[in-house]
Formats: C-alpha cells, structure tokens, sequence
C-alpha cells in the first residue's frame, strides 16, 4: 500500500495547491481559526513600576516608544487603554520621575511616547510598558533593543480579559 503523502513537504504543496483550486472554482475555503493569544508577562519587566504613574505628552526627545494593544481572542483594537512606560534614559535610571509616564491608546488601539534616548541597563538598552488595570489582566513588557544607538522601539498587547 502506497501512502499519499510521503513527507511533509509534499503534504504542504498538495494542501496549498487544493487551497488555489478550490478558490479559482470560486468554493467556499475551510474555516480556519481566529483565536489571538494574550500577551505573556515578561521576566523583570515589573522592576520600579509606578502604579498610577501620571499621563504625559512627553518624557523628553528623540527616542520614540510605540505600540498598539488588541484584545486576546478576537483581536479587536482597544481605545482609552492606559500604557505605563519607563526606562533608563540619558536623564539617568528607571527610578528617575523624569523617566516614567502613561500614555493612552487611541481609537486604533495605537499609543506613542517621545523620551530621551534609552541607554543601556545592566548591559541591555530596554524599556518597561506596563498595562495594569481592572479589565484586563495585566501584562509587564521588558523588550530588549538590539542595538543602544536605536532611536526607537515598538511592541504590542494583546490583553486577556480579568
């Protein structure tokens, strides 16, 4: 008895060709699931939070932190979700208050903060954002630059409900 398929590669090309078919004939494509998973908390992105850490236009210039937040499950956009945000920048470390704000996210589900260039903390240029209200569950970000002459960073939340 042959087998159908003999290795993985072959399955792919003949799924993806039945894929093409069904959709010139103008068939109905199979389902295929929309669930988007939260955002995981990340190791030591909590260090020197500030609950209720003040709204800010601004913490400086030149360095631009961005994201958008979704909610888990379907991925729709949230609006007026409060992000926190800090990082050790050339105002000096995360504990600065210079170096710490919130910002809200717009009807997009986007959010934007100008600060001072981010420099390097215990050897990594990084930033904190934190999301922690009573809706969703909340969600500590530590994400790691690749380089300390970066000029700018982007991350997402997708946000579990409480």
């Amino acid at each position: 008895m042959q087998t159908p398929f003999t290795s993985r590669r072959s399955f792919l090309a003949s799924a993806g060709a039945t894929g093409v078919a069904l959709a010139a004939a103008g068939l109905p494509m199979p389902a295929i699931a929309q669930g988007l998973a939260p955002t995981q908390t990340m190791r030591g992105g909590s260090n020197n939070y500030r609950p209720g850490a003040p709204l800010v236009d601004r913490l400086g210039s030149g360095f631009w932190v961005r994201g958008r937040v979704r909610r888990a499950g379907d991925g729709a956009l949230l609006q007026n979700v409060r992000i926190q945000i800090w990082a050790a920048t050339t105002l000096g470390g995360e504990r600065e208050p210079a170096n710490h704000g919130s910002v809200m996210t717009d009807s997009e589900g986007r959010f934007a903060l100008e600060m001072e260039q981010i420099v390097p903390n215990f050897g990594q240029p990084h930033a904190h954002l934190a999301y922690d209200d009573a809706d969703f569950q909340t969600v500590f970000l530590r994400p790691v630059m690749p380089s300390p002459s970066d000029t700018s960073l982007a991350t997402e939340f997708v946000l579990a409900p409480a």
